[in-house]
């Protein structure tokens, strides 16, 4: 087989290493293949640790996915062996997804509906109360079944009647809580439930979204000190918590003084993109250690690389893109560019985009006609054509959390950034009453325009630069049909 042929085998698997890049859709034969257990995100797993805060795209779901569903906590804890976690033994631990909860809870009509006619804080709290009784029923004992029978009895997502029936159960559900959690003591056992998607709450209606987020952690809050053994994991999105998980007394500070923050270094996120790469195939492991990389084999999680030095992560880099992107260094080190772009506007390093951003880029070259200078397999030009369209698949994605992100490229597009705060402004002024996005009830999350920039730059898309100036990152710029002045030239 010739080189190019050999070339052409790599870059086909490198296309598909990802599966878009995101563990919701991750093959399940595929998933603990490519998890790669970051050790300071373990700590998520600390009995008291509550909050998991990360900005979209980290991989919260990933996380989540990897422990509530897959159990692959005894796989990635020796990965953090000075990490405090519960017992590793099943019998001993239980792990049970809370939300999503499919019919098991009230749609987004219905939790709109719900809060039209409770508006009370507790009552958001209730909700949460009403949602843990249902997922922990089997774990009840005889008495708080039988009390709460007729609670039971309604459909998950019947909200207006399962809480009119749950207020007449009066306090057995806390009760019915008190005797499993003592029991739980007891017998050495822990029960954790987790939440996650937390921003599919309410639907298109911000305002319930965050009713329902602000409940769940204030009731979490309240409980968290009152049980041992009950515990919560909570995955929620940092612009989230920043604004609305912190509202509240001192149980709440305490509760979110010991978050977890899943922040990616460049040396875990090099980390996870070999893993990705040599999981793939046999031949892609053997490209990666033709470059001096040593892999240990795990039983669950394939295989990881167990090199220390940073140069050697950075030989398997420059060995695959070249060392530059271009004819030399002025054009930027391959190894610290591909991060750099892979960056939100708080300068945040992500997963999915530089999964995607190889993915694309393999999948480029091997369709393109230019030469492979082996034993380099992507050159610069398929690297800068990718980011493109990375940052169109992340805008599209933001949809799913973000409605009205459209209404907000459909205000901006076919601009060149930067530009001044108050230029940046009298755009999204334009049309600012009028529908963001296919319906007509989707709206900015803010008021007013000043309060929605903010935002902007706090969730991220923008980033503010010096002299009032607004500056969109390439995470974002071509996704929202934005060019900047003075761009490279992508050939």
């Amino acid at each position: 087989m010739q080189k190019r042929e050999d070339a052409l085998n790599l870059l086909s698997d490198l296309s598909q290493m990802g599966s878009a890049g995101q563990a919701e859709r991750e093959a399940e034969d595929k998933f603990t293949k490519m998890f790669y257990p970051v050790p300071e995100h373990i700590r998520a797993f600390d009995p008291d640790v509550v909050l998991i805060v990360g900005p979209r795209g980290s991989g919260k779901s990933e996380l989540f996915r990897a422990v509530l569903n897959k159990n692959l906590l005894p796989a990635i804890a020796k990965y953090a062996p000075k990490v405090r976690l519960p017992s590793l033994d099943s019998n001993r631990t239980t792990w049970i997804p809370a939300y999503p909860a499919g019919k098991q809870f009230p749609d987004a009509r219905s939790q709109i509906h719900f809060f039209e006619k409770n508006n009370s804080v507790l009552s958001g709290q209730d909700l949460w109360l009403m949602n843990l009784i249902r997922v922990l029923y089997t774990h009840l004992d005889t008495r708080g079944q039988g009390e709460m029978k007729s609670f039971f009895e309604q459909q998950g997502g019947d909200v207006i009647n399962n809480y009119q029936t749950f207020l007449e159960c009066g306090i057995a559900p806390s009760l019915a809580l008190d005797r499993l959690d003592d029991l739980l003591e007891i017998n050495d056992h822990y029960i954790f439930v987790g939440y996650d998607e937390l921003d599919t709450l309410g639907g298109e209606n911000w305002q319930t979204m965050v009713r329902g987020v602000t409940g769940l952690v204030g009731f979490w809050a309240s409980y968290s000190r009152r049980w041992k053994r009950i515990r919560a994991k909570i995955f929620i999105r940092t612009d989230l918590f920043e604004r609305y998980a912190t509202i509240g007394g001192a149980e709440i500070a305490k509760l979110a003084a010991n978050r977890s923050e899943i922040v990616w270094t460049e040396k875990s996120l090099y980390d996870m993109l070999i893993k990705r790469i040599a999981n793939t195939s046999d031949a892609l492991r053997k490209y990666c250690e033709s470059a001096n990389l040593q892999f240990d084999y795990d039983a669950d999680l394939g295989y990881i690389v167990k090199n220390k030095d940073e140069q050697d992560r950075k030989k398997l880099i420059e060995r695959l893109f070249s060392p530059f992107m271009g004819s030399g260094f002025k054009k930027g080190f391959t190894y610290r560019w591909l991060i750099e772009h892979s960056k939100d506007g708080r300068g945040k390093a992500l997963p999915r985009p530089l999964v995607r951003l190889i993915e694309i880029a393999s999948d480029l070259q091997r369709n393109s006609t230019r030469p492979i200078n082996a034993p380099h397999l992507i050159d610069h030009i398929s690297i800068r054509r990718a980011l493109d369209r990375v940052s169109e698949e992340h805008v599209i994605g933001a949809k799913n959390e973000w409605l009205w992100i459209e209404g907000l490229k459909d205000r901006i597009r076919d601009n060149q950034v930067p530009w001044d705060r108050r230029q940046f402004e009298s755009h999204l002024q334009i049309r600012w009453n009028d529908t963001w996005g296919e319906r007509t009830e989707i709206r900015p999350p803010m008021e007013n325009i000043h309060d929605f920039v903010d935002y902007l730059i706090e969730i991220g898309i923008v980033r503010s630069r010096s002299n009032d100036r607004i500056d969109v990152p390439d995470l974002y710029l071509r996704g929202l049909g934005l060019k900047r002045k003075g761009g490279v030239r992508k050939t």
